[in-house]
């Protein structure tokens, strides 16, 4: 013997259920961290797809813009315009720019006519400024489409 008392039944688990308790407290709330991770994320990938989807809206207003100028007697589609919406709740702060060219085909038939439009969220320049912005921000969001006439 080594000079200490015996030990009493169950005493080398003394403490166990304090050990044990840390531990878990410790695995939840890692646990937790990494669903808050994952959830912001995810809140924030949904933000930027609707937005995409506003802005890509907003491409399709411009191009039928462009050609309703185009088209209509007498032809008044600038070679470049840029307009920002209004402050509605759908497209407000979205800005497009309008490209418009015309150009024979060559074959001797009408005239083809070139609409391109380009949205963003962050324009370039001062209001309402045009896309595509050269320098975005974070977050910055465009989509370009093109129609031939």
């Amino acid at each position: 013997m080594t000079g200490y008392p015996p030990a009493a039944p169950g005493a080398k688990s003394r403490g166990f259920t304090l050990v044990s308790a840390i531990f878990i407290l410790v695995v939840l709330a890692g646990l937790g961290a990494a669903i808050l991770v994952i959830s912001t994320a995810q809140q924030v990938g949904s933000a930027l797809d609707i937005q995409g989807s506003r802005v890509y809206e907003a491409a399709r207003a411009g191009i039928q813009w462009g050609a309703y100028k185009q088209l209509r007697p007498p032809s008044s589609c600038a070679a470049s315009t840029s307009f920002a919406f209004p402050t509605a709740p759908t497209l407000a702060g979205i800005t497009v720019t309008v490209t418009c060219t015309t150009h024979a085909d060559g074959s001797g038939g009408p005239p083809v006519h070139v609409i391109q439009s380009t949205a963003c969220n962050q324009p370039a320049g001062a209001a309402p400024g045009s896309c595509p912005n050269p320098a975005p921000g974070a977050n910055y969001i465009e989509r370009r489409l093109k129609v031939t006439l």
